[in-house]
């Protein structure tokens, strides 16, 4: 019987000692395992231990290792301390267990003393787990309910702070940043004169201006990119920026200083409120296009979205790249395309590939479908056999990625 010994703690707290969690949960695994030598069980030499992660899901390297293994049958039986070491979910934990009894791996627990031979060891092994899912539970409600505590009395509670602040870690609050608190003021300003989110990203990005960035504990960055309309948006939109925290649609007194006066503030946000109702009133239904969430730019490899402008009363249709949408017209090859003359172009393409693939009953119904139908039926069969739609702005060209098992659902309906 060759057992491997799987370790696991949640957090990295006291791993750098001499003899930590992990050596303790080993040890008496060890211990275990050689009071059963007379049953012929033996240790594997390999160490599978997850230091520093959650038990709540499987996104951990030991644990992959630990199946892999098990796959290439190096392993007869699991040792852990405690069930709640191998997970905390009980669906995690059911699944583990039926990869186990695939390849007749025994599960054991050193200190609730029972393995997944007997059919009242899988009993107690379920009932233990459903206790320990109920903790984890329990933990995570009551740290929500500390957050939400600190939150309503204006603590910062984590993450990165905006633009304009910095954080104090001594003193767990946020503090001016004065050069970055400057920006932010001209930010507001800037809007309140030109009344445009894509227009003050123009002017921050002809300045050399990036946003905010930040450095991760393992030296990923965020951040220092170009500003584009959502960036804006969210600095307008933030409440910190007048000493206040917004948390659950409540607005609560924060315990950081202001940087933007709240008349700016309002005087800002009523433009928003009213930029807003002005374009929902352009939105109808009929701006839904055809190729809606699946047309995207090739070069920019964005997703391109329906919309529409009006003169002398007519309306003209068209696809607008996001990159284009976001950060203005200059930023992409592509900028939009005429809808009707890409929505043609494509189904004009599909009808040639499903007669190409051969699908004939598909190919027959789908023709006369598109000749003779409703928008809405005409965006189901799409959505339905097309994946994506890559569009190829400055030469035109048009590639089309098939959903097979859409195409065959397709294909099943005609026959019905």
């Amino acid at each position: 019987m060759r057992c491997a010994i799987y370790t696991r703690k949640s957090t990295n707290e006291g791993l750098d000692q001499d003899f930590n969690s992990l050596d303790a949960q080993r040890e008496a695994c060890v211990n275990y395992i050689l009071s059963q030598k007379h049953e012929g069980w033996t240790l594997l030499p390999e160490y599978y231990d997850d230091g520093g992660y959650t038990g709540a899901n499987m996104d951990r390297p030991a644990l992959k290792q630990l199946i892999s293994d098990i796959e290439t049958n190096k392993i007869d039986c699991i040792v852990v301390y405690k069930v709640d070491r191998l997970s905390r979910s009980l669906l995690d934990f059911s699944k583990l267990l039926e990869h186990f009894d695939k390849h007749k791996v025994t599960f054991v627990s050193v200190t609730q003393h029972f393995n997944t031979n007997s059919s009242m060891g899988r009993l107690t092994l379920h009932i233990l787990l459903s206790f320990a899912q109920f903790e984890r539970e329990i933990i995570s409600e009551r740290t929500k309910d500390k957050v939400s505590a600190a939150r309503k009395r204006g603590q910062w509670t984590g993450g990165y702070p905006m633009l304009g602040y910095d954080l104090d870690r001594a003193a767990k609050k946020l503090v001016i940043n004065p050069e970055e608190a400057i920006l932010v003021k001209d930010i507001f300003e800037t809007y309140a004169k030109k009344c445009s989110l894509l227009r003050v990203a123009d002017i921050l990005n002809s300045r050399g201006c990036k946003t905010k960035s930040h450095t991760s504990k393992n030296g990923r960055v965020f951040g220092g990119r170009s500003y584009d309309k959502n960036e804006v948006g969210k600095i307008l939109s933030s409440f910190l920026y007048i000493g206040k925290i917004e948390f659950k649609n409540e607005i609560y007194a924060g315990q950081h200083s202001a940087i933007i006066e709240e008349d700016l503030f309002y005087q800002v946000q009523r433009i928003k409120t009213e930029n807003m109702k002005q374009r929902d009133r352009k939105k109808t239904k009929q701006n839904v296009g055809l190729l809606k969430h699946i047309l995207w730019c090739k070069p920019c490899n964005r997703m391109m979205i329906p919309t529409y402008t009006c003169k002398k009363k007519k309306k003209y249709r068209y696809y607008l790249c996001n990159t284009a949408n976001r950060s203005g017209y200059d930023k992409c090859p592509t900028k939009s395309v005429n809808a009707h003359e890409i929505e043609k172009a494509v189904l004009k393409c599909l009808r040639e590939i499903i007669v190409k693939e051969n699908i004939t009953q598909a190919a027959v119904v789908t023709s006369a479908l598109w000749d003779d139908l409703f928008s809405c039926e005409q965006r189901r069969i799409l959505n339905l056999i097309v994946e994506r739609v890559d569009y190829d702005g400055p030469s035109e060209n048009i590639s089309i990625t098939i959903n097979q098992k859409g195409l065959q659902e397709l294909a099943d309906e005609v026959r019905v």
